[in-house]
């Protein structure tokens, strides 16, 4: 029965821990090009006073701000990281809705205006601005047309970041503009949308990018490509569809936890 209780109440002190960091997201407005973007902003206590990584984690075709703080939970699994969901405007997409009635994300460089650069390069700035952002810990992450757009930011923002992880998207044009990083890439066999096939080519470049050689376990589904570049590529290839599988959060967040930017911080602006 005491054995019980403790776990009842570990239990507890989890779930409080939860609700504590989802009651500290807070909506933040940036106006880039004379439109008003939008993003859930998670910000830890000592955001102001100590180095502190930043996640951005992309919504997919469709979605919003508010379900990818649900779904992907990274500011319940690394506190300590300032975290940012931004929010999508409406997108002709490449796969689904050529209207673009939904909301998503560019899927190359000059396209829409690069309005989503853009936006990615004004809340970077801020947060700079703000808190004392370790500019050697900045990580990007997104699933489907969010993914897409991960693979865009490392083509095109890749030196503002130490690690990536996209999901469900394969990199496309973007593949020729990438240098070697740490990445890790989440796909489902069976995904009916964006087909693994697809993305098997893409796991398959990346490897090649990052000079890996054999791989090696690293968890259920996860496979570790060591890099002689020191930029390994872990793929997580789960047996389900296109959907963010459950697991996928934590790895991720242990993912970003174990790489960072080599070489000393580079100078704030300012100090």
């Amino acid at each position: 029965m005491t054995k019980a209780i403790r776990l009842l109440s570990a239990l507890v002190a989890v779930m409080v821990a939860e609700l504590h960091a989802a009651d500290t997201l807070t909506r933040r407005e940036w106006t880039v090009d004379g439109v008003v973007r939008e993003a859930l902003v998670y910000v830890p206590p000592k955001a102001k006073t100590e180095a502190t990584p930043v996640i951005f984690a992309f919504h997919g075709h469709g979605g919003s701000m508010n379900n990818a703080a649900r779904t992907f939970g990274y500011h319940t699994l690394w506190p300590e990281a300032i975290v940012v969901y931004p929010q999508g405007l409406k997108t002709p997409g490449i796969l689904t809705d050529p209207d673009g009635k939904q909301p998503g994300w560019q899927s190359r460089s000059g396209d829409q205006d690069d309005r989503d650069l853009k936006f990615f390069d004004a809340m970077l700035r801020d947060l700079n601005e703000e808190y004392r952002v370790d500019e050697k810990r900045v990580y990007a992450t997104g699933h489907s047309n969010g993914g897409g757009f991960t693979y865009l930011l490392w083509a095109a923002r890749g030196d503002q970041f130490a690690a990536l992880a996209p999901s469900a998207a394969p990199a496309g044009r973007n593949l020729s503009q990438l240098k070697p990083k740490p990445v890790l890439h989440v796909a489902g066999r069976n995904d009916p949308l964006v087909k693994f096939a697809w993305q098997e080519q893409t796991m398959t470049a990346l490897r090649k990018l990052n000079q890996c050689g054999a791989g090696k376990p690293w968890g259920k589904d996860c496979t570790l490509y060591a890099s002689k570049v020191d930029a390994p590529v872990v793929t997580f290839i789960h047996p389900g569809t296109h959907r963010f599988p459950e697991a996928a959060p934590a790895l991720i967040v242990r993912f970003f936890q174990a790489h960072a930017q080599p070489g000393p911080s580079r100078p704030r602006s300012g100090s």
